[in-house]
């Protein structure tokens, strides 16, 4: 044994540069394990009683508990959000027998999943996503579907075609030659027999994708805010011809052979951004008050063939149609800091999830002013917000986005805005942001393993305790639902900039809501194909539904939606 040591000290007695070399490799190797063994231990038990206490009180006695540590959160800089650490009160911590107990649970889902969809293909799926149609008739030299088209020849899917066609507001997408996907509005081609759409789609053999010449159809159930397009041009509707029409659009013109391909071209190289038909009449300008786009009227009162076009209506003297072009509405598009230190700190709170990030660009479309962040997110600083650099405290932003909960928190800020959204749409939406990004997705993997049930038990009592903080601490809270802002932009975003205590300008807010989307939202068809909620998590989540109902009504606010409410 002393002669293999002593030829070793020889070694490196020899080659010092070596003998130094391998100590720090040493060091190095000791440091990361030190470095892990500490992240580790960040995993370990928490308490979880805070939050059922901080539930308990809110149906009860607020008095009968301190709820105070359900919500404490370090203020960090973020880089990117990595794990369910992220955001949450302690009791979102699990002990690792949980973990080993939920991912029994996890697999017990799984199988469930997987024994619902078997043998299921995509003209059986009727579920709110898309509704089989029939085989049709494609000719090459006239299309039955002629909006925009791509093919795949190696990985076609039934949902991907679907996705890409409700993505850009079609109404049906047609799947043809097993790796051809086309878009369009009409279907402009008669059916024939199911026997001639025979190929398997290229990208999953279970499926059908039309044939040689053949498309399979289908109807895209859009969700409500979907736009419906004509090319680059979005469908607004049908309204009635305002009083003063040469003031509310001062640009018109008469187009021989009128289509919406002429009036839209025509709008685009004026820079304006809405294109309306009245007959033979082409007018251009943009929403404002004298023609708010506010009063949609039926469909039918505009109907009137265009004259070069057999499927689409041109309108009439009365009864105009609408189209936005892609001319940008620059009228809402200046945004700077606030010009003096502001004395008050405004809050915009929320769970995450819950459309912090829609509300900060409404927010900041209506009043030209950057919004701050609690935290600091560098694809979002990327995207325009200016103002996620800014320290949350430098008065130069008109209001702050945070998820924090907890009284020492809230009790930092002087007012608020509180966003509330339907729980299973949050927790879908934040379970997507986590494993997809700001507007990508979580893999099917993430839904139907471990990490969907897990995260339902750790977020969702978070979702209440987090607007009840806010409610019992905050000093001055509008309360904004989420699903009331979509349903009426206009009057809901105007209230929260009167909130703010900001002018309100009518021009500008009829600016925002024809580019109140942004860059912030996900596709309206890609949805799950089963209902990943299961009977016991939907009474867990029905019962937290009740206790902020209660809490809102207690304080003389309107209670949650109807359709938050259990059915």
């Amino acid at each position: 044994m002393a002669k293999p040591l002593l030829k070793i000290q020889r070694y490196f007695r020899r080659k010092p540069v070596r003998f130094f070399s391998l100590i720090l490799l040493y060091l190095t190797a000791g440091s990361l394990v030190f470095l892990h063994a500490g992240f580790v231990g960040d995993n370990g038990p928490g308490a979880r009683g805070g939050r059922d206490s901080l539930i308990a009180s809110e149906m009860g006695s607020w008095a009968s508990s301190d709820t105070r540590g359900l919500g404490l959160m370090s203020r960090v800089f973020k880089e990117k959000r990595r794990s369910g650490r992220r955001f949450g009160p302690p009791w979102m911590k699990k002990t690792r027998q949980e973990g080993q107990g939920m991912v029994g649970r996890g697999r017990d889902y799984t199988s469930n999943w997987k024994r619902a969809l078997k043998g299921r293909n995509a003209k059986d799926l009727d579920d709110g996503r898309a509704k089989y149609i029939g085989c049709y008739i494609d000719d090459t030299q006239k299309r039955a579907l002629r909006g925009v088209s791509f093919f795949d020849y190696k990985k076609m899917t039934v949902f991907r075609c679907q996705d890409n066609c409700a993505e850009r507001g079609y109404m049906y997408a047609g799947l043809e030659f097993g790796a051809e996907c086309y878009c369009g509005h009409k279907i402009q081609a008669p059916n024939v027999s199911e026997s001639e759409c025979n190929m398997e789609c290229k990208g999953e053999k279970s499926n059908v994708c039309g044939g040689p010449n053949r498309l399979s159809i289908y109807r895209l159930e859009l969700s409500q805010e979907s736009a419906r397009r004509y090319g680059s041009a979005i469908f607004k509707g049908c309204f009635h011809r305002p009083d003063n029409v040469t003031l509310a659009l001062p640009f018109s013109a008469v187009i021989q052979n009128m289509s919406v391909d002429k009036c839209v071209d025509m709008c685009t190289e004026r820079e304006k951004s809405l294109a309306v038909l009245a007959g033979d009449r082409c007018y251009c300008g943009f929403p404002t008050p004298l023609f708010s786009l506010h009063e949609l009227e039926d469909e039918g009162m505009c109907l009137n063939r265009c004259q070069a076009e057999e499927f689409e209506s041109c309108g009439n003297d009365k009864y105009f149609v609408v189209y936005q072009t892609q001319v940008q509405d620059n009228r809402c598009m200046d945004r700077h800091f606030l010009p003096t230190r502001a004395k008050q700190l405004v809050a915009l709170a929320s769970f995450p999830g819950a459309g912090n990030t829609w509300a900060r660009h409404l927010i900041e479309l209506a009043t030209g002013f950057y919004t701050g962040s609690y935290y600091f997110d560098g694809s979002l600083y990327n995207k325009g917000f200016k103002g996620e650099r800014d320290h949350w405290r430098s008065g130069r932003t008109i209001c702050i986005k945070t998820h924090e909960s907890g009284r020492k928190e809230i009790e930092a800020f002087d007012s608020s805005v509180l966003m509330i959204r339907n729980p299973y749409k949050a927790l879908m939406a934040e379970f997507n942001r986590k494993y997809g990004g700001h507007i990508g997705f979580a893999s099917q993997a993430h839904w139907r393993g471990k990490e969907w049930p897990e995260f339902v038990k750790n977020y969702a009592p978070w979702w209440a305790s987090h607007t009840l903080d806010w409610l019992h601490y905050g000093r001055n809270v509008h309360v904004v639902h989420f699903e009331d802002l979509k349903r009426d932009l206009f009057s809901k975003l105007k209230g929260m900039v009167e909130f703010l205590g900001l002018k309100v300008s009518e021009d500008r807010l009829l600016c925002v809501e024809g580019q109140k989307d942004g860059n912030f939202k996900r596709s309206g068809l890609r949805k799950l194909e089963y209902d990943p909620y299961t009977p016991e998590m939907r009474s867990n989540i029905n019962e937290l539904i009740r206790t902020v109902d209660a809490a809102l009504k207690k304080r003389n606010m309107s209670g949650v939606p109807e359709e938050y409410m259990p059915r």
